[in-house]
């Protein structure tokens, strides 16, 4: 479904991705994982066309991003951000319904479909008239869930979804995750830093470190690899071949 080869991004004399290859067959959870300032979240933006590669080539469904109709590629998307990023002037559920109304959907249709996906992510219809700023920090990320998975799309990314939520309710939404993702059959690519999402949420899990994928393996291979990359990573240890930023 998604295939980087060769990417390179620099940004002046700050050389972010140095070759990056990566293949994401359909249906599969993919999590990057690594130190910040690696990459991870230049890598998504490239794949959303919101930065473009200095050289290599990204593919979804075998369709080069940079040739085409931007806005068809990026209806497949779906995409939790890492704050959230709810618009704090609109409802719950227009945040929700915000693609749908946006290309045209009847407000009735789409505010019932808002409140069908609130519910998927647990949460009542009651909250659907309320305001972010009146939700909690783990209701606010499953309302990020909701809008994500608003137009049942293809692909879902998931930036750092578990950051700021206490162990709780990281456990609730990473369940919550895995169980959306394999309903719907999407195609997921998660970035984030917390070991207990990446065992929950994925089938493979790619390390990125200084601009290329170092290694990519299963959950399984990740815990018994002898690759000293992912093993400081894993394990968090402030002593290997990944430099603390001091």
């Amino acid at each position: 479904m998604i295939r980087l080869s060769n990417v390179h991004k620099a940004f002046g004399n700050n050389h972010v991705l140095r070759g990056v290859d990566l293949h994401i067959p359909k249906g599969e959870s993919m999590v990057i994982i690594g130190g910040s300032g690696t990459g991870k979240s230049v890598t998504l933006k490239a794949i959303l066309g919101l930065v473009t590669p200095d050289v290599g080539t990204i593919t979804v469904a075998d369709k080069d991003i940079s040739k085409g109709d931007r806005d068809a590629l990026l209806s497949r998307f779906g995409m939790l951000f890492q704050g959230g990023a709810l618009f704090d002037s609109l409802t719950v559920w227009q945040n929700v319904a915000f693609r749908l109304t946006q290309t045209g959907m009847d407000k009735a249709r789409a505010r019932d479909i808002a409140i069908e996906k609130l519910r998927r992510v647990g949460l009542k219809p009651d909250v659907a008239d309320r305001f972010p700023a009146e939700l909690s920090g783990g209701m606010q990320k499953r309302v990020g869930l909701a809008r994500a998975i608003a137009a049942n799309p293809e692909i879902i990314f998931f930036d750092e979804p578990t950051t700021g939520l206490d162990p709780i309710m990281a456990g609730v939404i990473n369940d919550l995750i895995r169980e959306i993702v394999v309903e719907m059959g999407a195609t997921a690519m998660t970035i984030t830093h917390d070991m207990s999402s990446v065992r929950a949420i994925a089938d493979r899990v790619a390390m990125l470190h200084d601009g290329v994928i170092k290694w990519t393996g299963t959950v399984v291979e990740m815990d018994s690899t002898q690759d000293p990359h992912v093993d400081q990573f894993i394990h968090g240890r402030s002593t290997g071949p990944i430099e603390a930023v001091r």
